[in-house]
Parts: C-alpha cells; sequence; structure tokens
C-alpha cells in the first residue's frame, strides 16, 4: 500500500525541470542522495559537525559556519567563530541572500566598532535586512512574487568567551551544559523563537498591533499571522512590512484588504549573551525541522552518547527516522522519496553541532588562526532537463 502510494505522489508532484539548487563550495562535504554532510571539521574554539536534508524542490534552507577573523582586518581581530542557519520559506531567494551577506556585514560593523558587540549583530541584521529590501524593490517589476519570499535567520557567534544568540523567527540553538556531580548533560535552550503558535508571541503581537482584532488568526487548527504566515520576525517577507508590495501583481492568496500602517512583521532580532563556562559542551543549531521531531534534550542525549564524528548526521537520520515512524513508513522507504514529494513528509532540516574546547575558548580571542568557511549544500540540478 506504501509503495503504491508513493507512486501516485511521484506522479502528482514530479520536480519542476528548471532551477538550480545553491551548493556548497567546501570540497570537504559530501552528498548522499538529498543529504548533505561535512562530518568533522575544526573551528576556533573546537570541533563542529553539519548536515542538511533537502526536502523542497529546490533547496530552502541555507547554513554555514565562518571561523578565524570576524572584521575585515585580519591582522587585527578579534577572531572567533561564527553560525548561521537560516530556514527559508516562500522560496530560496532570502536565505541565499543573509547566506552571502549577513557575514560580511557583521565583519564590516565590527571592524568599525573595533570588538564584537550585541549592537554590531544588531546593525549586521538590519544591513541584511535593507540589502534584501532593495533587491525586491529592483525586482518588482518583473518578479514581484519574491515580495512574498522571506526566511527566518538564527546565529551564534562565540567571541573572546562570550556567545552571543541572535534569533528571528523559529530556529533553535540549545546549549549541552554538564553536571558535575551527577555526570549528566542538561539541554538549555538559548534562543527565542517567534511563532504565533506560542501563546506569549501571539500576546506580543496583538500588543504591537492594539486596532487589528485580526492580527493572529486561527486558520485550519493553526494560528497565523494575519491567517498567512507563522513567523512574527523574519528577514524579506516584504509583502508585510511593506505596504506598497501588498498588492497588485502579488499573488491574491497574499494580498491583504486593507494597507496597513505599519510593519506586520519585524526584522528586529531577540539578541542573548552569556558567558561561557567550563562545563558547556556544545551547542546544536538547527532549523526547526529537527526540533518538529526531535525533543531539545533527546537532541542533547543523541550528541552526548556518540561519537563526534557524524554527529550532525545522526541527528538528522533520528529525525528522519522519527517522520517516517509518524507516517507509519520505513526509513529506508522514506529515503526513496524525491524531493519536493518529500515536503509531505518533513521539512528541509539543517544542523550545525558546534563543540566548546573550553581551552580554546578562553584564549581564542588572542590566537591568531586560519579562516574557515563552510556552507551547507543541497543537490545540484542540471540548469536544463527534458520536462517529464
Amino acid at each position: 500500500m506504501i509503495s503504491g502510494l508513493m507512486n501516485i505522489l511521484r506522479a502528482c508532484f514530479q520536480p519542476r525541470a528548471n532551477g538550480h539548487v545553491h551548493t556548497s563550495s567546501d570540497a570537504s562535504g559530501r552528498q548522499d542522495g538529498l543529504l548533505w554532510y561535512k562530518d568533522t571539521g575544526q573551528h576556533v574554539n573546537g570541533e563542529f559537525s553539519m548536515a542538511v536534508v533537502q526536502a523542497n524542490n529546490l533547496l530552502e534552507d541555507q547554513s554555514q559556519i565562518e571561523s578565524g577573523c570576524l572584521s575585515l582586518q585580519d591582522s587585527v581581530g578579534p577572531y572567533g567563530t561564527f553560525i548561521g542557519i537560516y530556514d527559508g520559506h516562500g522560496g530560496p531567494e532570502t536565505s541565499r541572500f543573509i547566506n552571502e551577506h549577513l557575514f560580511q556585514n557583521l565583519k564590516r560593523f565590527t571592524s568599525e566598532h573595533q570588538s564584537m558587540s550585541v549592537e554590531v549583530i544588531r546593525k549586521a541584521f538590519q544591513a541584511t535586512e535593507e540589502g534584501f529590501l532593495s533587491v525586491v524593490t529592483k525586482q518588482w517589476p518583473t518578479k514581484p512574487q519574491i515580495a512574498a519570499v522571506g526566511s527566518c535567520c538564527l546565529v551564534g557567534v562565540i567571541c573572546s568567551g562570550t556567545l552571543y544568540i541572535a534569533n528571528l523567527g523559529d530556529s533553535r540553538a540549545v546549549l549541552g551544559r554538564l553536571v558535575k556531580s551527577t555526570g549528566e548533560v542538561l539541554s538549555i535552550q538559548l534562543s527565542a523563537e517567534h511563532n504565533v503558535s506560542i501563546e506569549s508571541v501571539r500576546q506580543e503581537m496583538l500588543s504591537l498591533h492594539p486596532d487589528d482584532s485580526q492580527i493572529v488568526v486561527l486558520k485550519h487548527n493553526v494560528w497565523r499571522v494575519k491567517g498567512l504566515i507563522q513567523i512574527s520576525r523574519s528577514i524579506g517577507d516584504v509583502y508585510l512590512k511593506k505596504t506598497e508590495f501588498n498588492r497588485e501583481p502579488l499573488y491574491a492568496k497574499f494580498r491583504l484588504r486593507e494597507p496597513f500602517v505599519k510593519p506586520i512583521l519585524s526584522s528586529d532580532p531577540a539578541i542573548s549573551v552569556h558567558q561561557l563556562q567550563p562545563h558547556d559542551q556544545f551547542i546544536i543549531f538547527a532549523s526547526d525541522g529537527l526540533w518538529e521531531h526531535l525533543s531539545n534534550q533527546g537532541a542533547v542525549d543523541i550528541v552526548q552518547n556518540h561519537p563526534r564524528n557524524g554527529i550532525a548526521r545522526r541527528l538528522v537520520k533520528t529525525a528522519l527516522q522519527e517522520a517516517a515512524k509518524k507516517r507509519e513508513m520505513r526509513y529506508s522507504d522514506l529515503k526513496k522519496i524525491d524531493r519536493g514529494v518529500r515536503r509531505h513528509f518533513h521539512d528541509d532540516i539543517s544542523v550545525a553541532v558546534v563543540f566548546l574546547d573550553s581551552n580554546l575558548v578562553s584564549r581564542a580571542n588572542s590566537v591568531k588562526s586560519p579562516n574557515i568557511s563552510v556552507q551547507g549544500g543541497g543537490i545540484s540540478l542540471p540548469t536544463k532537463t527534458t520536462p517529464t
């Protein structure tokens, strides 16, 4: 019965013949079907592992780890590690733009301020949002639907023994912290999520828009902002930030009946600052595709109880096994399903596990190190194929 269902789904949801998936330029990353992974690498503060599995026709998740100098002047510093998880929606354009520009913006403002800070990170987010808005403005006459493309944006910056977490949307960063008295490693969620399925986020939206009783709507049993989108903060989604883009020729399903006075969604990240402790073992950064299937503690237990090498790939595989189980099918059958169709079973999933070596964390800013850049990849599609 499952195989019959698969055949029907494949017939209904053939991948689009045109298009190209942005892939990693990192030669040491590997591809296994729809899974890309880098099992192990070294950053300024320890080791890391990355993995990405594609579900959409075009990969909408992007991710990166940048380590070394965090400013434009390599000889000056500061040095550290930057981690980014960008979960796109409506298309890949916004998450790709963030992947290409956010870290460069961060380096620019770090150079100007000559240090890392909350203000530097906030300015980098703002510049990235403004940069994407200019892209939408230029493309609006020929490609108006780009106004409805956006992305969540989760960033971690480790610098001088300090961890900065900045977030828009519902990706999540979780710390694994050793409790010396028991030997347990406990999960600590470091990021605040901006999804209106959460009561406090709904209340925040209502307080920000007191004159709009329909700012959050329950639609098909799911809470959505204006009945359209679950997240309350993002990069992009300019159709809900600038009223001049909420009109024809944008598709009717995105257009609001009445013009709005102030932006409905925000691009202002929630930023928290943590002084790293010797018992802080690792941080898991992941798009919500992982957390849909794994709990914080469940993910931390997997990392703690298995070898570091390939641990991000193991987390992704465990999430996919859970997704298959929910559909009463085998993992081996799920793996055979094509991109596009796969989105009916799970989302794109991006994971980066960053291990913290306390000796390296404490002296990282004073030691010049080579710059490392790894970007999570998807599968490559030929630019021209024969339509089926």
